[in-house]
Formats: C-alpha cells, structure tokens, sequence
C-alpha cells in the first residue's frame, strides 16, 4: 500500500536532515512525499505595499520548497518515491492538519528543532505543536544532525496503564515490518506489583505483538523517567523510541510542562509518536 509521507519544513537544515532520514527510512516503499512550508502572514486588505510583501514571500518560499524537491529528487534512488509540494498561509499546526485530511497523509517527518530552536529544550515549539495537534496519524521527530541507521532495535515505553487495541499498535508493526525490528517493550515500575489492568493490559499487548520478535522490560524506578528511558536507549542499542500519546501519558505531561521544566528529556534518536 502506497503512503503519504507529509514533510513540513523550515528550510532549515534540521529539517532538510529530516527528509534525508525519511527518504532513507522508507528507502523500499512506495510513497508519495509532500514537502510542506507554512508561512502566515498578516496584511492589510487596504495596502497594496503589504499585499506585495506577501506576494514576494510567498515567491520565495515556493522557489526554496522547489529547490528541496529538486534535492530530494537527486538524493532518492526509488523510482516509486513521488515528491510534491505544499505552501500553506496558516500557522504550521492548521497547515499540518488541512495536509493530513487533504492529502490523506500516513506519517508527519520532521526535524526536533527550526531555524531557531534552543537545543536545551525538549523540542522546539513547532515540533511540540505537531504532536499535540496531529491525532489522525503518526509524528515521526527526527534529532538535530542525527544520521540515518537502520532501525534494527524499536523501543516502546509503557505504563501498561492504558488498553491498546490492534488498531493502536498498527503503526508500531508496519514500522517493525520495513527492517524485521525487534521490538523492545520498556516499563518503569512505579510499583511494587503491576496490578490487576497492567497485567490485562501486558497480556494483550504480547497478544498482539506474537508475530514479531519482542521482549519486555522492567525498570526499577531508580531516577527521573526521562533518563530511565535515555539510557534504556544506550544499553540496548536502540534506534527509534516509540510512545502511544494519550491523555496523562508521559508524552501528555511533558509537552504540557512550563518550558523550563521540560529541559532533561532529549530524544537522542527518532522519536515515533503515535496518536490516541
């Protein structure tokens, strides 16, 4: 089945190394790419000098996003990869969400931080935006200058607390099924004992999942989640840290913190969110 792989971009070159990642991640499929530059820009309906600022934005911004598809084109080696573009006059989130309905779009690639995004934080706002809004289909974040590696290793953190039915985990296998991953399942324990819907819960899950190589582990909770989950990554060698994105997930709250609280949890590799 062919997907849709929607693009935002920056023109930045974090967003640049996201499209590699993407075309490198998806080097064997059928798709379609949409590169997407939203530019929102307020005129007066009255000046004819502010509607021709607008004008000449948006001149440029379609000349970068051809010169991308351009680069795009000579980078790719699968004939069955299509490209196409998108300029968008709404903010990224509504641009990113008339995309994903029009367009039918499979998955959101983007880089964890624009032009001007502070590394210490958790992810720049546009990213954060992206996760919190896009509920049709899946975000896949990309780290600055991350390179691509095949994705031998899928980590999926859970809390065990919430049920997944098989439509939930479907973008967890079709991404398992591009390189036969493995998939590592990774559960702090906050308690002594699962309870009684964790094991429910830890039963399904291993239902599931019974066609693909998968273990689970138990974490004491021997410092803060965050970086439970960072070094989860070094020790096994991971290579894409999956989450499921719901309401009081561990996604939910960090992305819901004041900024200066969300200084600590870095993804060092690509960051696959899934949506409720």
């Amino acid at each position: 089945m062919r997907k849709n792989i929607l693009l935002p971009t920056d023109f930045s070159d974090n967003s640049w190394n996201a499209i590699i990642y993407a075309l490198k991640l998806y080097a064997e499929e059928d798709c379609t790419f949409y590169l997407l530059n939203s530019i929102k820009i307020k005129v007066s309906t009255a000046s004819n000098f502010s509607k021709k600022i607008k004008r000449v934005i948006e001149e440029k911004s379609k000349k970068e996003l051809l010169r991308f598809k351009e680069q795009a084109v000579l980078t790719n080696t699968n004939a069955n990869h299509e490209f196409k573009i998108i300029l968008r006059s709404e903010n990224l989130e509504q641009s990113i969400d008339i995309a994903i309905d029009k367009y039918h779009i499979n998955l959101v690639v983007m880089g964890t931080q624009g032009a001007t995004g502070a590394k210490e934080f958790f992810f720049g706002s546009n990213t954060v935006k992206a996760i919190e809004k896009a509920r049709l289909c899946p975000v896949l974040a990309v780290p600055d200058g991350y390179d691509f590696i095949i994705p031998k290793q899928i980590a999926f953190s859970t809390d065990l607390n919430r049920f997944y039915d098989f439509l939930d985990l479907k973008p967890l296998r079709d991404l398992a099924d591009l390189y036969h991953s493995k998939i590592r399942i990774f559960h702090v324990n906050q308690e002594e004992h699962l309870s009684e819907i964790q094991e429910h819960n830890c039963t399904t899950l291993k239902e599931y999942l019974k066609e693909y190589e998968h273990d689970f582990y138990w974490m004491p909770a021997y410092t803060k989640k965050e970086k439970e989950i960072n070094d989860f990554i070094l020790d096994l060698d991971i290579n894409i840290l999956v989450m499921i994105n719901y309401k009081h997930s561990f996604i939910e709250g960090v992305i819901k913190e004041p900024v200066i609280k969300k200084i600590g949890f870095h993804p060092i590799i690509p960051f696959f969110v899934i949506p409720e």
